[in-house]
């Protein structure tokens, strides 16, 4: 065979296994599986609901739910590739709440005088910035799990709440806190709407007046650009940098990411630090928007965080997934949890179930995922 005939019929090989190999492409994709399942979710829930769930109201209420599950998994998904949990998200939220409400309601520590939105949630941040560093460091420092160390953080950071609620305000809630939003820039970006040129647009074409002749829906809530924001810098750290790149190895092997130069601790107890920034800004969201705190806030959540980055295409063994399968499940997870509110036949306990079989489907798909990528090892 001539060089020539011989190149021509390496292109012809090679130009085959391109262009014949989308489906082959799409099924190494860990978020494939997850824009599957939201389609699927979108569609049965349009008709299910006759366009209600998707109508002005039913966009914002949506995307309030989305937004809340999307900003804790994105923490979850990037700590999970790295090959560790944080069973404390839900805890760490309903801790930062208590502390932002109740600097807000008695003022700040040591008779430092009032708080104000941005001293609250800054001394609240310090705070759960700590609390993440430590979590992270007794992981890596004493080899432990880090599902051990996150649980018993889960047990002690509610039971923190609840105390400090009783002997502080005598109760578990705090409630008719003034409405900063109104008044403080720094709380409405938390507490207000964004994106209201959205809702003036479709105001003008007639598709947000209620009967009284009004628009209906001003705006997104503020935490929609919140996790469209921590969504892009996530993906963009993941895909576009050495911290991504430090990420990816430390969940895959950490013992040759750390011979090859990985700072493998810093990676871990960073990622730590960064889903306790997820949570206290899921906790910031809520405090501003609401005007209350609840020592219970937050309950289970850590638990459909992960069940969103699994159900994103996150692999239980670290090394693998993607922010935008993050996406994809949070918006699944999301119109599924709101749907009661737009479908009344439908029980609110079908969501568990739900979540239980998607989740249970996910993880053999995310697995057969995997071994195609490692060529079945």
């Amino acid at each position: 065979m001539s060089d020539t005939t011989k190149n021509s019929a390496e292109r012809k090989e090679a130009d085959r296994l391109q262009s014949g190999g989308l489906l082959s492409v799409l099924k190494r994709r860990p978020e494939a599986g997850s824009f599957l399942v939201m389609l699927v979710a979108v569609i049965v829930i349009s008709f299910a609901s006759n366009g209600n769930a998707f109508n002005p109201l039913g966009l914002k209420n949506n995307f309030t739910v989305i937004s809340q599950f999307g900003i804790i998994a994105t923490g979850a998904c990037l700590l999970m590739i790295a090959g560790d949990f944080d069973l404390s998200i839900g805890s760490m939220i309903g801790f930062a709440g208590m502390s932002m409400a109740m600097m807000l309601k008695w003022g700040l520590p040591f008779g430092l005088g009032a708080a104000t939105p941005f001293t609250a949630f800054l001394l609240t941040l310090v705070m759960t910035l700590a609390i993440g560093w430590l979590i992270g460091t007794i992981v890596v420092r004493s080899k432990l799990s880090s599902f051990i160390v996150s649980l018993a953080f889960l047990f002690f950071l509610r039971g923190v709440t609840e105390v400090s609620f009783r002997l502080i305000n005598q109760s578990t809630q705090i409630s008719g806190l003034q409405d900063f939003k109104e008044t403080s820039w720094f709380a409405a970006m938390f507490g207000g709407q964004a994106l209201g040129w959205f809702y003036d647009t479709w105001f003008a074409l007639g598709g947000n007046i209620n009967r009284a002749g009004n628009q209906w829906v001003t705006g997104f809530d503020a935490r929609f650009l919140w996790w469209v924001g921590l969504s892009l810098v996530a993906y963009i750290v993941l895909s576009r940098t050495q911290a991504g790149n430090w990420i990816f190895a430390t969940g895959d092997n950490s013992e040759s990411a750390r011979a090859n130069g990985v700072p493998v601790d810093k990676v871990r107890i960073s990622l730590f630090m960064f889903t306790a920034f997820c949570a206290t800004l899921f906790a910031a969201c809520q405090v501003f928007d609401t005007n209350t705190a609840d020592a219970a806030k937050g309950n289970l959540k850590e638990l459909e965080a992960i069940a969103i980055a699994v159900v994103g295409g996150t692999l239980m063994t670290g090394g693998f997934g993607s922010v935008i399968g993050i996406v994809f499940g949070a918006i699944t997870f999301g119109l599924v949890a709101n749907a009661v509110f737009f479908i009344p036949s439908i029980d609110g306990s079908y969501y568990r179930v739900f979540v239980g079989v998607v989740l249970l489907t996910a993880v053999f798909l995310n697995e057969s995922v995997r071994k195609r990528i490692t060529g079945g090892l």
